[in-house]
Parts: C-alpha cells; sequence; structure tokens
C-alpha cells in the first residue's frame, strides 16, 4: 500500500500540471478578457476612475485614469494605441502565453498567486479569509447529510416495500425536486423575516456584536447562523444519498454469501454491519472525494449569494464574470489539489473499510 501512495502521490503533480495548462488556455484566450472588459468601460464611458472624469460640448468626453503609476487622458470615441499597450502590459499580457504560464507555476511553487486585478489584494489573502465560510458550511453539510443518508439508507434496504419505504420515498423524491436554492428561499419567507416567522437571521454566519459575546453566546450565535443555509445545502444533497445507500444495500442483501450467513443462524443484526455493510459502503466512500469538493465550493455558491455569505463559491463566481485571472487560476489551482488529496484519501479509506482491497496487486 505504501508503494501504491507513493506513486499516487507522484501523479498529483503531472495531472495538476495537466489540470491548470487546459484551464489556462481555455480561459486565457476566450474572450472578454480583463483588458476588453476595461477598454469596453471606456468607450461607453462607464468606467470608475481614480480621476475626475470631465466633457462636455462637442469636443467630446474624455476620461483619465491611472495605468502603472501614470495618468493618461483617452477620448471616449478612440482609444489610443499606447494605452491599450500600457493595459496590456499591467496585466501582463504584453509577453507570449507560454512565457506567463511558466511564470505563473514558478510563482504557484513558492505558493506565491499573484494580486487581484480588480481588488488590489494578494489571492492567498483573499482564499484564506473567504475559506472559513465555505469549510464552516461544507462540514456541516455533510456531517448532516451522510448523518441523516446513511441510517435512512439501510432502514430503506432493511424495509423494502413497506410503508415507511414508500412515504419516506416520497419524502427524498420532493426533497430531489426542489433545487438548494430555491429551498433557501422558502426557508428565508418562512423563518426569517418573512411572511411568516423570524426566528434565524438573514445574512452572515456571525452577528455584528460577535466580539462582545461570551464564547459560549458566540458558539450559539455562529450555530444559530447556520440553522438556514445549512438546511438548504443538506436537503438535496440527502435524497440521492439515501437512495444510492438504499439501493447499494439491496444489492449485497440478495447475494449468496448472506443467504448462506443467515442458513449459519448468524443474527441479522450481524449479517446486516457485520457482512454487509462493508460491501455496500463502497460505492458511498468512492463518491466522497467529488461530494466533498462539490458541497465545498460549487454547491454552496448560490447559497453563499442568498445568505450573503462571502465564501470560495461566491469568490470563484465573481473572478469568472469579472475575468480577475490571478484569483481564477488561483482557486483552481487550489481546488484541484484539493480534489486530488481528497481522491488519495478516499482510496485510503477504501482499505480500511475493506482490508481485502489491495490495490498494488491489480494490472
Amino acid at each position: 500500500m505504501t508503494a501504491y501512495l507513493i506513486k499516487r502521490a507522484l501523479l498529483i503533480i503531472p495531472t495538476l500540471l495537466g489540470i491548470i495548462l487546459i484551464n489556462f488556455t481555455i480561459v486565457q484566450f476566450a474572450p472578454g478578457g480583463p483588458v476588453e472588459q476595461i477598454i469596453a468601460e471606456l468607450t461607453t464611458g462607464s468606467i470608475s476612475t481614480t480621476s475626475s472624469i470631465s466633457g462636455g460640448g462637442d469636443s467630446g468626453a474624455t476620461a483619465q485614469i491611472d495605468i502603472g503609476g501614470s495618468s493618461r487622458t483617452v477620448a471616449s470615441y478612440g482609444l489610443d494605441p499606447e494605452l491599450i499597450a500600457a493595459l496590456e502590459k499591467q496585466f501582463g499580457f504584453d509577453k507570449p502565453a507560454h512565457e506567463r504560464f511558466f511564470n505563473m507555476l514558478l510563482d504557484y511553487i513558492k505558493l506565491d498567486f499573484g494580486v487581484s486585478y480588480f481588488q488590489d489584494r494578494p489571492v492567498l489573502e483573499l482564499v484564506i479569509e473567504r475559506m472559513p465560510v465555505s469549510i464552516s458550511l461544507g462540514l456541516w453539510s455533510l456531517l448532516l447529510i451522510y448523518s441523516i443518508s446513511i441510517p435512512l439508507g439501510i432502514a430503506k434496504a432493511v424495509r423494502d416495500g413497506s410503508n415507511f419505504d414508500i412515504w419516506t420515498s416520497t419524502i427524498i423524491f420532493v426533497g430531489y425536486a426542489i433545487p438548494s436554492f430555491l429551498f433557501a428561499i422558502l426557508l428565508i419567507v418562512l423563518f426569517a423575516g418573512g411572511n411568516y416567522f423570524d426566528l434565524f437571521p438573514l445574512r452572515g454566519l456571525v452577528s455584528d456584536n460577535w466580539e462582545e459575546l461570551s464564547w459560549i453566546e458566540k458558539v450559539l450565535d455562529y450555530l444559530w447562523h447556520l440553522v438556514l443555509p445549512v438546511s438548504a445545502l443538506t436537503i438535496g444533497g440527502f435524497a440521492t444519498l439515501t437512495m444510492l445507500t438504499k439501493n447499494s444495500f439491496l444489492e449485497e442483501i440478495s447475494k449468496q454469501f448472506v443467504l448462506t450467513a443467515r442458513a449459519k443462524g448468524i443474527s441479522e443484526r450481524r449479517v446486516l454491519y457485520g457482512h454487509i455493510f462493508r460491501n455496500a459502503m463502497l460505492i458511498i466512500i468512492a463518491g466522497f472525494p467529488a461530494a466533498f469538493i462539490g458541497i465545498f465550493f460549487t454547491g454552496s455558491l448560490l447559497i453563499e449569494v442568498i445568505f450573503s455569505l462571502d465564501g470560495m463559491g461566491l469568490l470563484s463566481y465573481d473572478a469568472v464574470v469579472k475575468r480577475d485571472y490571478p484569483i481564477l487560476f488561483g482557486t483552481m489551482f487550489i481546488l484541484t489539489l484539493i480534489a486530488l488529496f481528497m481522491q488519495l484519501v478516499g482510496d485510503l479509506v477504501y482499505v480500511l473499510v475493506d482490508p481485502r482491497i489491495d490495490f498494488e496487486t491489480r494490472d
């Protein structure tokens, strides 16, 4: 197993490079980059400048902006080629694409992810600032999803076809059909000062006076703010995992080794948790890395928007919209690295659940 882990760890490097290269190629050459956006704002007169914008009469409006420490004035009816060249130099587009890519890799080795184009702050600082929000949503959501789905899926498999199975399936299908963001809006209307109750806060993870609270009050305040967003994330996730757990257990229950164990007089509980559980849980474990990444950074995007939570999902989305390449590639690098690491963790859990699995002996 040690040799396999070393091989997988070494494979992370070329895999990470390949993913970054593909994304770099797609994003860098897609239209609507930061230079194009500033040019569009200049030509429409909507740019936000650090200095005054003046104009009037038939002379045409002019905008003065600061680029690389020097101010340039451009007419709204035409752009100075020197201005465009200065913009390209400021954003690094005066260099060939391959040179920009290798410079980016060298900086990443030093954990230097650059500075945001539009926020003028280091990307690593922004990621560290936003990460706790996504971690809070992800950890609590995964904890609830797995705590609900696995016992419920096992109970449905054992009682397959019963009234319990039918009624719980109805609830699950309703939960699966409702997107998380719609359920979040429903929760806000019902419990966050909408038309009915005002029981939970509408935005943020903590109250404005959080620093003034005692540590017990801080914990309760934090959990109080988590109730609605975590509930919205859980409703969509537990439905899929519950049905996956049920079907996996049903498949294992019908196998010959289960019938043999029962024929030997082994108790039903021991058959279920001593023989069936290990095999049935393999497929659940296989999907854990994808669920981990999904719930952390993509599934929580709309939830972060609805509840005004500044997390990684919202940060990445804003970077895509604004073509803020340092944030875009920096978060992509971090998320890819986490995803590859979680795949390795998934293999380790495979072996812990079922020691018969040996990755080193497979072809």
